[in-house]
């Protein structure tokens, strides 16, 4: 998909949440913007809504890297804060209030982490109900954000049951407005060629169903995804190959997914915790082979397929395993302003800041646990996301 063609979805689902409708009230007339933007027949006429565009262009002339209504935040990052009781504290708890927060701080998009709260917060403990979600979008809209996806749970099997777990969840998405649906676990985690075949096959049938909600589906990585898949070579004892041909897990899974089905939200930080992990593979004839892993270079080959990131930053640990530690977006040294300069399709991506260790690691990369430091995090993030130039 085209940056056209992803603005005018865009400037669809804006205009269906000023009238209150659903994603699946407003898939038809989507995909006709959507196509009309594509073939160049949109000039001569208004934009459902032309501000996003005219922010984008503004934002490119600034040397803006994400701009204005891309920034954003999985709750992950503040769930201590939407898990606390607001009874016994007068800092920002449960959804409402956290939202609130967020918007009064600047992000824009939201990304979910699951729909529960505290029990004593407004609307109870689960708010993942079509209920629940009709509440929390009232909440969205009040505070002027826009959710783009959750980390749920996606079928690991396909069978009737699962299928209608699924649908419901997609209806949730759509009263909540999301434009996409998917899960913080990767695929699969197996090593093994035969297990990402089998996951490539159900994440096809999956996301070409979450595309008749009007929804994209995508997965989120962690480093061991980026790791070389075992495909060839001598068999082990149970019959399992041992070796690789040097793809990565999922570099194979791109390949192997339809492109206008199933998406990926990359997160950056572990994708380069895996440059620093898996930068050689045994190949079959024995002999170590280096590869070293481009996080950037792959999202530039196909940059549409990562419509989402989290924009997670690490500063360097070499005594670490992984070569790097979580701290706040802007306190570590992942080169983000060279990454978002190399991926391409300049404002098309939703960077979603997440931090881990939020309540506990300062901006200095100190451990200082307190109530309020998920929140001052974000808001120091938010900052240095907005600063980002090139």
């Amino acid at each position: 998909m085209d940056e056209l063609t992803e603005q005018a979805e865009h400037d669809a689902r804006v205009l269906g949440r000023s009238l209150g409708l659903t994603r699946r009230q407003l898939l038809a007339a989507t995909t006709g913007m959507a196509a009309a933007a594509a073939v160049g027949l949109a000039g001569g006429h208004t934009h459902a809504h032309a501000a996003p565009a005219a922010a984008a262009g503004a934002a490119a002339g600034t040397g803006v890297l994400v701009p204005p209504g891309k920034r954003g935040i999985i709750l992950y990052t503040v769930r201590d804060a939407v898990g606390r009781n607001p009874l016994t504290s007068d800092l920002p708890s449960g959804f409402k209030e956290v939202l609130t927060e967020l918007a009064r701080i600047g992000y824009k998009q939201i990304e979910f982490a699951g729909y529960g709260q505290n029990a004593n917060s407004e609307g109870g403990a689960n708010l993942g109900t079509p209920e629940g979600a009709q509440l929390l979008r009232t909440w969205l809209d009040a505070n002027g954000l826009e959710a783009e996806g959750n980390h749920g749970s996606i079928p690991s099997v396909i069978n009737d049951t699962t299928l209608a777990q699924f649908d419901a969840a997609c209806e949730v998405a759509n009263i909540l407005g999301f434009g996409h649906i998917g899960t913080g676990s990767d695929p699969t985690g197996s090593s093994y060629l035969a297990d990402w075949q089998a996951a490539a096959e159900r994440w096809n049938i999956l996301g070409e169903r979450a595309a008749t909600h009007g929804l994209k589906l995508y997965t989120h990585n962690h480093d061991a995804a980026y790791n070389f898949l075992l495909d060839s070579g001598p068999l082990d004892e149970q019959g399992r190959p041992t070796r690789s041909s040097g793809v990565r897990r999922l570099e194979w899974f791109l390949q192997n997914t339809d492109p206008n089905y199933v998406y990926l939200e990359m997160d950056i930080y572990w994708a380069h915790v895996a440059q620093h992990r898996f930068q050689s593979y045994t190949a079959p004839d024995g002999s170590v082979v280096a590869d070293w892993f481009d996080p950037a270079g792959l999202v530039a080959e196909q940059t549409t397929r990562f419509p989402l990131f989290h924009a997670k930053d690490g500063a360097l640990r070499p005594d670490l395993a992984a070569g790097y530690s979580i701290v706040p977006f802007g306190a570590g040294d992942i080169d983000f302003t060279t990454f978002f300069q190399r991926i391409g399709a300049k404002g098309y991506h939703n960077s979603m800041y997440e931090q881990d260790n939020a309540s506990s690691v300062n901006s200095l990369g100190v451990n200082a646990p307190s109530p309020s430091l998920s929140l001052e995090n974000s808001a120091y993030s938010y900052g240095n996301l907005a600063a980002l130039r090139g």
